[in-house]
């Protein structure tokens, strides 16, 4: 009798409290949790840094030095649905990456999301030193007291673009910039925007696929097959048990009032406070889970659309690089969302 006693014990335990639930370092995941899900709430203990602690940032980016009267924007935090987030720790995060390098490939929401990471580290551990290095297209910001390097490397398609007799070919089955990627532990990748480009800001002339040379074609299949081609690059180049992947998902533009119900809002100027509850897709973010799905190698997607998408508040607008003679609905003011994009970052390394 006593061991059927202790017997159905420990069943309710394995029913219970086997797994379902799991918490530490301020994270609580369930087997529903979904980071990408849930609503901005206020927070008095945001920012989480200022940006005057981090003279590095671009002034793109600084949109309080660039005069932005109000505040609101940088005070809220991201609360998803099931779960919450870690409160970000960068002593932890470079003693958990002593050693390693950190490498974005993309173009400036890469940029956005580096400078975030850089700033948010760099706070953490202000009395530590630090370098920071450019060279071409490959910034490099060292912590020579853990040893650690994050990097950032320009590379908007990801695949090559060549300069030939006929002009700027786009490569879409073509990567000669991967042999820079190798040897790094974690690999962050961004591309969609310059996929979109026309006029003089298009920086191909041409496209082309293997043997077949196009003028232009669907800019979301050029896109996917530039994907896929990144994807077999993963596929022959990288060892999960040496190299991290992560993809970060499309960041949203707030280019247009109607998409929020401002059919009148003159683009993302003067928008203070987020959206919420908006379910929200992308078609590239459609395509690029495609691609992520098919391929036999994990790479971790940082679901980063919907949660963007409800930040209208969020961009420079008039406060950015060209101050009130352009209009920024695409980048994102510092400290701000990219500060939740490696949030999730670093839920995810912590998880693991």
């Amino acid at each position: 009798m006593a061991i059927l006693i202790v017997l159905l014990i420990l069943l309710f335990i394995h029913i219970h409290g086997g797994g379902h639930h799991k918490e530490g370092r301020g994270i609580t995941a369930t087997s529903r949790c979904d980071f990408s899900q849930g609503n901005w709430v206020a927070d008095e203990s945001y920012p989480l840094y200022n940006t005057s602690q981090c003279p590095f940032i671009l002034k793109q980016f600084d949109c309080i030095r660039n005069g932005r009267p109000d505040k609101n924007y940088v005070k809220y935090r991201w609360q998803p649905k099931n779960c919450n987030l870690p409160r970000f720790n960068g002593e932890d995060l470079l003693r958990r990456v002593r050693g390693k390098s950190i490498l974005f490939v993309g173009d400036s929401l890469s940029l956005n999301q580096w400078q975030s990471l850089t700033c948010m580290l760099h706070t953490a551990v202000p009395r530590a030193n630090y370098t920071s290095l450019r060279t071409g297209s490959l910034s490099t910001f060292t912590f020579p007291m853990y040893d650690v390097k994050v990097k950032l490397s320009r590379n908007a398609f990801l695949v090559d673009i060549a300069s030939e007799s006929i002009g700027r070919v786009l490569k879409l089955d073509s990567i000669e910039d991967g042999k820079n990627w190798k040897g790094n532990d974690i690999l962050i990748f961004d591309s969609w925007h310059w996929w979109l480009h026309i006029g003089r800001k298009q920086p191909w002339d041409f496209i082309r696929e293997g043997n077949h040379t196009y003028k232009d074609m669907d800019r979301l299949v050029a896109y996917e097959k530039g994907l896929k081609t990144w994807a077999r690059w993963v596929e022959d180049n990288v060892n999960p048990n040496k190299t991290r992947v992560f993809f970060q998902g499309v960041s949203p533009d707030h280019l247009s009032g109607e998409k929020w119900g401002e059919a009148k809002a003159r683009f993302c100027e003067g928008q203070m406070v987020p959206m919420s509850g908006t379910k929200y897709s992308h078609p590239a973010e459609t395509v690029l889970q495609k691609v992520l799905g098919k391929m036999s190698k994990h790479v971790n997607l940082l679901n980063i659309t919907a949660l963007s998408q409800m930040r209208k508040d969020g961009h420079p607008s008039v406060y950015g690089f060209g101050g009130r003679r352009s209009m920024d609905c695409s980048h994102w003011c510092l400290p701000g969302v990219p500060d939740t994009w490696n949030l999730l970052l670093y839920a995810v390394l912590i998880q693991n």
